[in-house]
């Protein structure tokens, strides 16, 4: 089972979640997809066992073949590739390596050279199966990287994926091909608001949803009259605890020092089970 963390908004307490739920659970395999800022690895240090480069294929042009037709920019949707007048445009940045260009060219013009875009590395945390990938600097595109890093799924059994903050692109690379996505908020009017959008996007995607209220008894109850109102579940209610917030400054899992929520991480993975079978 693949199981997606995401949320609509940053600092809600994802990584929190997808950690102390792998830690409970011992035998999975998570995967951090917040490839711009990657942070599971501070809580779950793993040992890093293989660095593999991330590398996606990008189009060089023949000149002596283009006629310049634009039948290449026109299948671009990421406007990677355009042609004007007698001249071909590269923008490298932009390119997500999927190669249309190169398959719609009816003069063989375009071959695909090696551009490297970041790192996937590879190890273990005790039990815990560890995938991250880190983009190079500079790159404005994290889409690309996720969906090598997901190539990396290997686990038999429960796959955790935690994805970046937000409802864009490199979210959505995420949470596709999810069996159940649990959205971490809080009860705020900023946590409603990109819940609301977290929401639409798991609609969208047609991925089962629960949701994980963090900080739970501070703000308001919008929270739960929205969820209410949408019949989406409310799997797990963590409060604010002074406890938590300073175990997770000093990097250290809430379920090491607090036996007490690895109980009830069990009772949220077996809630997940139940709803997306």
């Amino acid at each position: 089972m693949i199981i997606s963390i995401a949320s609509g908004k940053g600092g809600t307490g994802k990584t929190t979640v997808a950690t102390n739920l792998a830690l409970s659970l011992g035998n999975v395999q998570l995967l951090d997809c917040d490839v711009e800022e990657p942070d599971a690895h501070i809580f779950l240090k793993p040992r890093i066992e293989k660095e593999i480069p991330a590398i996606i294929p990008i189009p060089r042009v023949d000149k002596t073949k283009c006629t310049y037709c634009g039948k290449c920019g026109e299948a671009c949707q990421f406007h990677a590739i355009v042609v004007v007048k007698e001249m071909v445009l590269n923008f490298d940045e932009l390119c997500h390596g999927c190669g249309a260009c190169s398959y719609v060219c009816p003069e063989d013009a375009i071959t695909e050279v090696e551009r490297k875009i970041g790192t996937i590395q590879i190890g273990r945390a005790g039990e815990i199966g560890f995938v991250q990938g880190i983009l190079n600097v500079g790159e404005p595109m994290a889409s690309p990287l996720i969906k090598k890093e997901k190539t990396f799924m290997g686990n038999p059994g429960t796959v955790i994926l935690d994805a970046p903050p937000g409802t864009s692109c490199p979210v959505i690379e995420t949470v596709k091909g999810s069996d159940f996505c649990l959205l971490v908020t809080e009860p705020t009017p900023f946590g409603l608001n990109d819940l609301e959008l977290a929401v639409g996007m798991a609609e969208k995607l047609r991925v089962p949803m629960g949701v994980v209220v963090n900080r739970a008894d501070v703000g308001d109850r919008g929270v739960w009259d929205f969820c209410r109102k949408k019949d989406i579940p409310i799997m797990m209610e963590i409060p604010m605890d002074q406890r938590i917030a300073e175990l997770y400054s000093r990097g250290i899992p809430l379920v090491e020092e607090m036996e007490e929520y690895r109980a009830a991480f069990r009772r949220l993975f077996e809630k997940i089970e139940a709803l997306a079978s």
